[in-house]
């Protein structure tokens, strides 16, 4: 119980919201005291405190989600998932979402999150504009798992993994970046690095939910069991 307070508290410090700052909330689902495997959701563009708990398509939800696939793939199981808006999430038709403006304001906060965790392996699943915050925050050791990303700039994560739904409308945004627009580079690109999974035919916001391969996946690798991963198709041949 000591133990579970000390951890609680000190990442409560980590995640304290400076005064003036947006609409943040961080919440932690499972048992960090015990856990053995932390994951932690970073969503996208319109993310908001309000409804953060309404569906699998926003952190709490997925975060739900990811715990209840867990639970039927490995019984008994120690992951804990943390879901994290820890930086000002742009509205998605605003400028704020063609730039990494906000992102890089959440960089330095990811970091410390990560730092105020229990020494256990970390996967950073990342969604939409939340994969930009990954990606630069260059949190050592942890896996990086992008899906439905605009693009991680020249950013080059050594633990890389990258999913796109077929029917994810992210696949039509130019891959370019232009003096502060855009993000660059697509994770999903030959040569990028990354190792690709199958996200199935999804959309952009539906790659926590329920009963879908691409939950499977992000489950599977949260739970570090990265060689039952279905790989992304052009990935096999």
């Amino acid at each position: 119980m000591l133990r579970l307070l000390c951890v609680t508290v000190l990442l409560a410090q980590a995640l304290a919201t400076p005064p003036g700052s947006g609409d943040r909330l961080v919440r932690v689902y499972g048992d960090l005291a015990t856990a053995d495997r932390v994951a932690v959701i970073v969503p996208g563009a319109d993310t908001t405190a309000a409804t953060f708990e309404s569906s699998f398509r926003r952190p709490g939800g997925a975060a739900r989600a990811l715990l209840a696939e867990a639970d039927r793939l490995q019984p008994g199981h120690r992951l804990a998932v943390v879901a994290w808006l820890g930086y000002d999430s742009p509205a998605t038709v605003s400028v704020r979402a063609l730039t990494d403006a906000a992102a890089r304001k959440g960089y330095a906060a990811l970091r410390t999150t990560v730092e105020r965790l229990p020494r256990v392996p970390v996967t950073l699943l990342c969604h939409s504009y939340g994969s930009a915050v990954c990606a630069g925050a260059r949190v050592p050791g942890a896996r990086v798992v992008a899906f439905g990303s605009p693009g991680l700039g020249d950013v080059r994560v050594p633990d890389l993994w990258a999913g796109r739904g077929e029917a994810d409308w992210i696949r039509f945004v130019p891959h370019i970046k232009i003096g502060v627009l855009g993000f660059g580079a697509d994770p999903m690109a030959p040569g990028g690095g990354a190792r690709l999974f199958d996200a199935g035919p999804g959309g952009h916001s539906d790659y926590f939910r329920p009963g879908t391969l691409s939950l499977r996946n992000l489950a599977l690798l949260a739970l570090g069991r990265t060689g039952e991963v279905t790989l992304e198709k052009a990935a096999r041949s």
